[in-house]
C-alpha cells in the first residue's frame, strides 16, 4: 500500500513516501512560517521521485503545533484525500518524533519538544519501551526540563531552549525536525495512535477577532 504522509507542525515542512514499511522518499525543508509555499512543491518533488501519481492512503501529522502552520498541512491533506477517495489518518506529531529519537537511542526514556514560541514548547514524554507516560502538553521550556527526569530530550524547542534543559542536567541532542515517514512506521507497529485529522493546538491562536466593536469618539 501506497502512503503519503506528511508534517507541517514545525518549522520543517516534511513528506514522505512509503510501500508499507518500506521508505521509498523522504524529504524536508525548514520553511519557517513559509508552510504554505513550501508544501506542495515538497509533495510533487518527493512523489515524483518515489515514481508514484497518488497514493493508497494519506498519514498527517495533527500537532500539536502553531496554528497556521498545522492548518496548512491538514486542509492539504484533506483535498488530496478528498480526490485520490482514500482514507486519511492523523497521528501525534510528537510521537513520531519519539520514534525517530529512539532509533538512535532504544534504551532511554525521551522527552520530544518542538517550538511553541513565548518562550514555550509542545511536549510530551515517552519510556524506554517507546510508550507515552506524559502529555502531550504546552508550557514553558524550564517545566518541561524539570518533566524529562533522567531521560534526554529532542526536538527544535529542546534545541532552541538548551539551557533551560542543561540547568537541570537534561542531556539534549538527537533529530531537531519530524521525518513524516516515522508517522507511518509508527502507525504500522501502534495503530492505536491513530487520531481524527484534527489540528491538535493545546492553546488559541495568537490572533484573534475583537471581541467587540469599539464606537469612534466615546
Amino acid at each position: 500500500m501506497i502512503t503519503l504522509a506528511l508534517d507541517t507542525s514545525t518549522a520543517g515542512v516534511a513528506v514522505a513516501v512509503l510501500d508499507d514499511d518500506l521508505v521509498l522518499v523522504s524529504g524536508s525543508v525548514v520553511a519557517d512560517r513559509g508552510q504554505g509555499e513550501q508544501l506542495a512543491p515538497t509533495i510533487e518533488r518527493v512523489m515524483k521521485d518515489a515514481g508514484v501519481s497518488r497514493a493508497d492512503r494519506i498519514v498527517v501529522g495533527v500537532g500539536p503545533g502553531p496554528f497556521t502552520g498545522l492548518r496548512v498541512g491538514l486542509v492539504t491533506a484533506d483535498v488530496l484525500a478528498l480526490v485520490w477517495q482514500v482514507p486519511l489518518v492523523g497521528v501525534c506529531s510528537l510521537d513520531a518524533l519519539a520514534r525517530q529519537a529512539r532509533e538512535e537511542r532504544p534504551d532511554r526514556s525521551v522527552l520530544v519538544a518542538t517550538d511553541a514560541r513565548r518562550s514555550e514548547v509542545y511536549w510530551a514524554r515517552y519510556d524506554a519501551a517507546g510508550a507515552r507516560t506524559h502529555g502531550p502538553e504546552v508550557g514553558l521550556a524550564e517545566v518541561a526540563a524539570r518533566a524529562a527526569g533522567d531521560g534526554w530530550a529532542v526536538g527544535e524547542g529542546a534545541r532552541r531552549y538548551a539551557e533551560s534543559f542543561a540547568a537541570v542536567g537534561v542531556e539534549v541532542g538527537g533529530p531537531e525536525f519530524i521525518d513524516a515517514a516515522q508517522l507511518v512506521l509508527a502507525l504500522n507497529v501502534q495503530p492505536d495512535i491513530a487520531l481524527p485529522p484534527r489540528p491538535l493546538y493545546l492553546r488559541r491562536p495568537d490572533a484573534v477577532e475583537p471581541s467587540a466593536r469599539k464606537l469612534v469618539g466615546r
